[in-house]
């Protein structure tokens, strides 16, 4: 049996993870670059732990 190795992602992986997806989407350019900018702002702004809680708790 296969066992998946957790380990945390660094912003650069969620970034591409979140763009794969928009893309996916079929989400314009300009829109995939405001949720870029939003990230960002994110990420200097929210803690790790606050936003695996929104995660965890939220309804996604």
């Amino acid at each position: 049996m296969d066992v998946m190795v957790r380990e945390p992602l660094s912003q650069a992986a969620c970034m591409g993870y979140m763009i794969m997806a928009l893309e996916n989407l079929d989400y314009r350019d300009e829109k995939i670059w405001q949720v870029i900018a939003e990230m960002k702002e994110l990420f200097d702004w929210v803690s790790t732990p606050e936003a695996e809680e929104h995660y965890r708790e939220g309804p996604y």
